[in-house]
């Protein structure tokens, strides 16, 4: 059950043992002089229902990562523009007339990516079709990217990216990951590419000759194997790869804000002090 008054955090999801969310923010709670716990626990989908509406378990807030975040959706009264756009929700927190429901996801791609120094993502590209790879639309539009292409082993699981895109303006087409591609015209390579397939997923060298962009960046989302098959291709060929570390440290801040103040925007306080021991804590690890 979710309570303002609580002072427990958790992050749920399955699998979970490897979620680095703990570290995160038990070194922004710290930072802050919050006296909060913040836990790791296995919930399968079929058992979430039950688990936030359990009365003997009180928490301020909970982190969803999968298969929940669309359930958590589901679940909640209110979401804010991305989680419902998105369908998924990966933070909760309580409501007045029932849970509050945020992802948080878009904007730590948004921030990651303009760490790498990228304010304007004009053509961009993003590999896979899958849940993270709506989080990936939603950040390229705030990027003002107007031309996405998406790359999927299966192209026909990319139709409601196709048409959440046409709603939001952008030219977003979809073709499978060994199609060709023109490099003849100037611009034809998009600047940047979000990866939003397996981490283990060791594409074939056909594939990887039509999605590899010389000196473009990747942003791989994949953080527990790294490098990724992919981007180890990618700096072969003379492109920048980063990892979903700084997604996932930027995500976790705005989550922190949310438990703290309720306002994904407000900043934290002291908040550059507070990224700098998240950071720290992910590094150490």
């Amino acid at each position: 059950m979710l309570r303002a008054d609580a002072e427990r955090l958790a992050v749920w999801g399955d699998p979970i043992a490897h979620s680095r969310s703990p570290q995160l923010h038990a070194a922004a709670y710290a930072i802050l002089g919050l006296p909060w716990t913040y836990e790791r626990r296995r919930v399968s989908e079929a058992e979430f229902a039950e688990a936030l509406a359990d009365p003997s378990e009180t928490w301020r807030g909970l982190s969803l990562t999968m298969p929940l975040k669309h359930v958590a959706a589901e679940a909640a009264t209110t979401l804010d523009r991305a989680a419902r756009l998105s369908g998924a929700a990966n933070t909760l927190v309580p409501g007045e007339e029932g849970p509050r429901g945020f992802n948080t996801d878009v904007a730590g791609l948004v921030a990651a990516i303009r760490e790498q120094g990228i304010e304007d993502a004009g053509r961009a590209r993003i590999l896979g079709a899958g849940a993270t790879a709506t989080s990936a639309l939603l950040a390229l539009e705030a990027l003002g990217a107007r031309e996405i292409d998406i790359r999927a082993r299966r192209p026909e699981q990319a139709r409601p990216l196709v048409a959440l895109g046409g709603q939001l303006g952008l030219r977003v087409t979809a073709a499978p990951l060994d199609a060709p591609h023109t490099r003849s015209s100037p611009g034809a390579d998009p600047a940047l590419t979000i990866a939003t397939l397996p981490g283990d997923a060791e594409p074939a060298a056909s594939v990887l000759e039509e999605i590899v962009v010389p000196g473009g960046l990747l942003v791989d989302v994949v953080y527990g194997t790294w490098p990724t098959p992919l981007a180890r291709a990618w700096e072969s060929a003379g492109g920048r790869a980063v990892s979903g570390l700084p997604m996932l440290l930027h995500q976790a801040v705005r989550q922190v804000r949310i438990f703290t103040s309720g306002d994904v925007d407000e900043p934290l306080p002291s908040e550059s002090d507070v990224i700098a021991s998240m950071r720290r804590a992910l590094m150490e690890d």
